[in-house]
């Protein structure tokens, strides 16, 4: 893999939704889901470079040291329920890259960051799912990075800042998972605790690195933070992305209404 840092790869943080939301009926409100798709469709020809293959954290795997996906034809897991029976017939052939899984494994153990590989391990619905949207021909390779039990902010934007040069390589690295992720909260009255949150989100990614990573590092000080991530697992893929992004600017590039509240995408670089 090389790739001139002249086309030096973005990252990103997206909202993968909820279940298979973009291929159902969505009951009382059937578009709701609409422009999160048409963002997620666009992502591809934002980045404005083709990439070579694809690494995803997504919000939906957690081990106890950081792991990959290693096999050359990942199924999908159907991680959800519930949801309609024909979304569990979805398909999304994308390949897996066991090269860029022991690239990826070595960048960690450059860094001293321990990783292990699964051979057998799916690409679950934070990853197909938006993934169907953004590269629908499933013709780039996918590697997905679970994410560490314990979900530290450190270990996860060190993680990033280790896997940084994937971004000369022809690597998109996307972070994968909900600015707002509270399963008690999708109602109006949480409204305004998500538009704050995501505000200090906006304002956040666009500081200058250092404090970047320090207000990430402590993002339960934000305001509704506990009320926006009652459990992070869906906010840690951004601190992969941020700590890739290097000292590249973030800023928000999507922004809508689900579900009775705010919830964003940002990109750095």
């Amino acid at each position: 893999m090389s790739a001139s840092s002249a086309h030096r790869l973005p990252t990103f943080f997206i909202p993968h939704g909820g279940g298979p939301c973009f291929f159902m009926e969505w009951p009382g409100n059937p578009g709701m889901w609409d422009r999160m798709a048409a963002f997620l469709k666009g992502l591809a020809a934002s980045a404005q470079v083709r990439p070579k293959a694809v690494l995803v954290v997504s919000g939906h795997w957690e081990e106890e040291a950081f792991t990959v996906n290693a096999g050359p034809n990942p199924p999908l897991l159907f991680d959800y329920y519930g949801f309609p029976e024909h979304t569990y017939r979805l398909e999304y052939p994308a390949p897996g890259s066991p090269a860029l899984a022991a690239r990826v494994q070595a960048l960690l153990g450059e860094a001293g960051i321990g990783s292990g590989a699964d051979a057998t391990r799916g690409l679950d619905h934070g990853v197909f799912v938006p993934f169907k949207l953004i590269f629908p021909d499933a013709d780039v390779p996918i590697v997905q990075l679970s994410m560490k039990t314990g979900l530290d902010p450190q270990e996860h934007l060190a993680a990033g800042r280790a896997l940084a040069p994937l971004r000369d390589e022809g690597v998109l690295i996307v972070g994968s998972g909900m600015s707002f992720h509270n399963m008690r909260g999708f109602s109006p009255a949480f409204h305004p605790a998500s538009q704050r949150f995501d505000d200090w989100l906006a304002e956040t990614v666009a500081l200058p690195r250092p404090a970047r990573e320090q207000a990430l590092e402590n993002w339960q000080q934000a305001p509704d933070a506990r009320v926006a991530q009652p459990r992070p697992d869906h906010l840690l893929p951004l601190m992969v992305a941020a700590g890739a992004a290097g000292d590249d600017p973030g800023r928000r590039v999507f922004q809508d209404e689900v579900m009775n509240v705010v919830v964003s995408a940002s990109r750095f670089g």
